[in-house]
């Protein structure tokens, strides 16, 4: 019998909800048809730290990967609660769930290669060839950018305000000789080369996360750190609601792999106007 750990119930911020114009603003997100502007689902992933160092140790900062697929958006201090599931293969089941039993997020984690493929392996390994693109007519799998990055520490302190669950290699550099970046500024370290490869979508639209896999290769990912990053284009997809684009991208230090991050943006066909017609 595998075993089962349960979190905390916690109450996310949208610690965007500012940013007016975008799926994190509640007068944006309303009118898009959602209940209110959207946490973001890599604040989501943050709270499943204490699950999955429970699960594997601390072997997790390395080599931990996790695969998270976004079923429903949440808002601001909705309650929400994470699992995971041990199994014999060495992958868990993860999922989050809110008050009534809905499903927020589904996935998966491990450390390193496992057998099976990972959650969101699985997904684009089926995916589907896109009928017709508009927003992201000018892209092409394949395409690849890469830049310098980094995240100073303010960032971290600034979320560690906010955070769900935080732990000690965040606060301090003691342990590590700098600041582990939690979920969300890891998220920022893979941002500069994302942002140069989306420079072709066609504005103007409103976007959110789909999924989100982090996978460290030699982690933990270290705040007031100089890193280069690559970002490709790994799929085009599109759906009845949404445009697709699926972008791989790959954090090193020095020539040696850090952390790789594969993720899943929807961009909303109803918040561009060559939808309109």
């Amino acid at each position: 019998m595998t075993a089962m750990i349960e979190g905390q119930w916690r109450h996310p911020r949208n610690t965007a909800a500012h940013q007016k114009g975008g799926i994190h603003d509640d007068e944006t997100a309303t009118k898009l048809g959602f209940s209110g502007g959207t946490v973001a689902g890599s604040i989501h992933m943050e709270q499943f730290l204490p699950l999955c160092l429970q699960a594997f140790g601390e072997s997790w900062w390395r080599s931990g990967v996790l695969s998270t697929y976004f079923k429903q958006a949440t808002v601001d201090l909705q309650p929400v609660r994470c699992f995971l599931q041990q199994s014999a293969t060495g992958q868990a089941r993860v999922w989050m769930e809110n008050e009534a039993k809905e499903l927020i997020l589904e996935g998966t984690a491990q450390l390193g290669e496992c057998a099976e493929p990972t959650a969101l392996g699985v997904r684009l390994q089926a995916l589907r060839e896109p009928e017709e693109l508009r927003i992201l007519r000018e892209f092409e799998v394949d395409q690849q950018v890469a830049a310098q990055t980094r995240v100073e520490h303010h960032y971290v302190d600034q979320q560690l305000a906010v955070i769900t669950e935080s732990h000690d290699y965040f606060v301090s550099a003691d342990a590590l000789g700098a600041r582990a970046l939690p979920y969300t500024q890891v998220l920022r370290i893979f941002d500069p080369a994302e942002q140069l490869l989306a420079q072709p979508a066609v504005q103007p639209f409103v976007g959110l996360y789909g999924a989100i896999e982090i996978a460290f290769e030699n982690g933990p990912v270290l705040a007031s750190t100089d890193y280069q990053s690559t970002c490709t284009v790994v799929g085009l997809s599109d759906s009845p609601k949404t445009e697709v684009l699926w972008r791989a991208s790959r954090l090193t230090l020095d020539g040696v792999g850090v952390a790789r991050m594969l993720k899943m943006d929807r961009l909303m066909k109803n918040s561009s106007p060559l939808w309109a017609t």
